[in-house]
């Protein structure tokens, strides 16, 4: 067993790097030291609620959001003591795919919309009898799709055509942040590239789809590289943080591309599955390397290296909503009842799209789907169906990295990551059974947060290469031939179900 920086250091090395990490249902701030290093006793955490709705409302209010990370900044200094005065550095990751927008002043006229509101799925339609969706996707990695600013920004001029006239600039919540904390923002090629908007391989905005949206360029954030980052904080702030005001702050990169650095995974030999609010795998590559299929996007995380992967939006959500609507115990308990069942005993048949499809056939008006139920039918066999449907979905992605990369299953390393997949030892199993290669856990928790800090470190130029730095691994989970086989064969009756109510896959 690998033994993690965090529990080896007693002692740290300056310069420190302070990493925001602002998720879907919390947020987080930590300290890290020159190696990367968590320094285990600065660490804040918020959760917050998001505004729901039968419509498909998926958003949270962005002066609310930037107060709760504003606290955690407050108890993570007061925590730090006197190694605060030795912070050089903030570095951001929040959740891909966020849009607000703001007037001249620079007040929202939206909440930010997250990639979670499936709202926008109407507009898809139009999207795609006006453009060349492949042709889109060559251009850009994104398909069209309720979670990309595509289809958000011509929901909201159909939808809200006041506000839509009225923005000023549309932004993610990271530049949000930038903006009113620093009273200037950048918006990273890793957060551009999330929005379904940049051409991923020239780095700029995509004319023709501004041209379509009615959206003028001065009207999209300012572009950036992650080594451009910005010092000076507003008088407001400077007052609060005295200790940051004259530090880099780094302009906000995608939790998804922090994650995979922070778990270890900055090189194609080492491949991220992460399952927390939501999921993904994930594997970081040259931006040239590949034109993706339809299935999978390409994101960067800087102008030199990008993440190709799929993403579902379902994981821990899922999980917690049937844990919750089946009334059983929280989810570790319930995992005692469970986890002797034998693989695919229960005769279930679940597509598990709580919040519409994204990859890999991004149908986003799909909806979960339980087919098998009998009068026997228990609640705990219900939990069991939707963990392996989960992995199912994920092994699917799998796939179609391999074929994409021309990767022999089972050649690459693939590192878990995320509190959902972490916190569940069946989950672990039936992931490595069913992708019939060994999973490693990733003993970095704060993976996003670390890998956010660990590009900060090299842009200081104070570590050569993040992937030079090895991941703190657990023992990993290896795979079982026989439960494999069945639920393999479980997975090919998961297509066919897909198949019928959502046609095939492209």
């Amino acid at each position: 067993m690998t033994q993690s920086l965090t529990d080896q250091k007693t002692d740290y090395k300056s310069p420190f790097v302070l990493g925001l990490d602002v998720g879907t249902s919390s947020t987080r701030t930590l300290l890290f030291d020159a190696t990367g290093a968590t320094v285990s006793h600065v660490q804040s955490q918020r959760t917050y609620q998001l505004t729901t709705s039968d419509q498909g409302e998926v958003s949270v209010d962005a002066d609310m959001l930037l107060g709760v990370v504003a606290e955690t900044i407050d108890e993570a200094l007061k925590q730090a003591g006197p190694l605060a005065q030795q912070i050089s550095a903030v570095a951001i990751d929040t959740f891909w795919h966020s849009l607000l927008g703001i007037d001249e002043s620079g007040h929202p006229l939206t909440p930010v919309i997250t990639w979670e509101d499936t709202r926008p799925y109407s507009a898809v339609a139009r999207l795609r009898a006006t453009l060349d969706e492949k042709a889109v996707h060559d251009r850009t990695g994104a398909r069209f799709h309720a979670s990309y600013w595509t289809a958000k920004l011509l929901w909201l001029a159909e939808q809200q055509p006041e506000v839509f006239k009225k923005a000023a600039r549309w932004l993610s919540f990271g530049e949000y942040l930038h903006q009113k904390f620093l009273g200037h923002a950048i918006c990273s090629l890793s957060m551009a590239s999330g929005t379904g908007l940049l051409v991923t391989r020239e780095h700029h905005w995509d004319a023709e789809l501004l041209h379509v949206l009615n959206v003028r360029s001065e009207q999209m954030p300012e572009l950036g590289d992650l080594k451009d980052s910005v010092k000076g904080l507003t008088d407001e702030y400077a007052q609060r943080w005295p200790d940051l005001h004259s530090v880099s702050w780094f302009p906000a990169i995608g939790d998804g591309a922090s994650a995979c650095i922070g778990s270890g995974c900055a090189s194609i030999d080492n491949w991220s599955l992460t399952i927390g609010t939501s999921s993904a795998l994930r594997v970081v590559i040259p931006p040239e390397q590949t034109v993706p299929p339809l299935g999978l996007w390409l994101y960067l995380i800087d102008a030199k290296r990008a993440v190709l992967g799929g993403a579902l939006s379902e994981g821990g959500n899922m999980l917690n909503w049937l844990d919750t609507v089946l009334k059983l115990p929280d989810l570790k308990d319930a995992e005692l009842l469970v986890e002797d069942m034998e693989p695919d005993s229960h005769g279930l048949t679940i597509l598990p799209f709580i919040s519409g499809e994204r990859s890999l056939g991004w149908h986003g008006e799909a909806h979960m789907t339980i087919a098998g139920i009998g009068r026997h039918t228990t609640p705990a066999e219900l939990l069991r169906a939707g963990k392996e449907a989960l992995s199912y979905q994920l092994a699917m992605v799998y796939e179609q990295i391999c074929v994409a990369l021309n990767v022999k299953h089972g050649t690459p390393k693939v590192i878990g990551s995320g509190g959902a997949l972490l916190g569940s030892t069946l989950l672990k199993s039936i992931l490595a059974d069913t992708l019939a290669t060994p999973l490693y856990p990733s003993r970095d928790h704060e993976a996003s947060a670390r890998g956010a800090a660990l590009l900060a470190l090299e842009a200081m130029g104070v570590i050569p290469d993040v992937a030079l730095v090895s991941p703190n691994l657990d023992d990993p989970t290896r795979p079982d031939d026989e439960r494999g086989k069945r639920y393999r064969q479980a997975l090919e009756r998961q297509r066919k179900l897909y198949e019928i109510l959502l046609g095939p896959l492209s």
